[in-house]
């Protein structure tokens, strides 16, 4: 007997080196939403290629379009731990005087190469401002919901 299957029959599932699309809401373990692409075209990348965090890419091998899946990311697997050298003591005196700093501020200060990096400001003490300049999702623990929209 003859087979009628065609390529388009079978259900083509994802693998390292495809690039996909997907939509995904991304969630804090106290259900706070930080990042979603509800509203606007589904976030395209390659799968395996580092262009994503470790866990998240990691989720997308076996999927198939269609395929929806909610997966916790460890903060290893995500944005790492935060990392105490990353905390920084900058002298207020650097600042400007008409410059009114509160804790929770996020600022962009540039590194060696001119580079921007962002940091938030933990404490004002009376000579330094204390600024954290970890990834502000160090430390946490991720839910991301995913749904594969196509392989190209």
């Amino acid at each position: 007997m003859c087979s009628n299957t065609t390529k388009k029959d079978i259900m083509a599932t994802v693998k390292n080196g495809d690039t996909v699309k997907v939509h995904y809401n991304g969630k804090l373990l106290n259900g706070e939403q930080f990042d979603s692409s509800q509203g606007r075209e589904p976030l395209e990348f390659t799968v395996g290629a580092g262009m994503m965090i470790k866990g998240f890419d990691a989720a997308l091998p076996g999927m198939e379009v269609g395929d929806k899946k909610t997966i916790n990311i460890p903060a290893a697997d995500a944005y790492g731990e935060k990392d105490p050298a990353a905390i920084i003591e900058f002298p207020k005196e650097h600042v400007p005087a008409d410059m009114k700093l509160e804790p929770g501020m996020q600022l962009t200060l540039s590194n060696q190469e001119g580079q921007p990096f962002p940091v938030v400001v933990k404490e004002v003490k009376d000579d330094i401002i204390v600024l954290d300049a970890n990834h502000f999702l160090a430390g946490e623990e991720l839910i991301f919901d995913i749904e594969l929209v196509e392989i190209a």
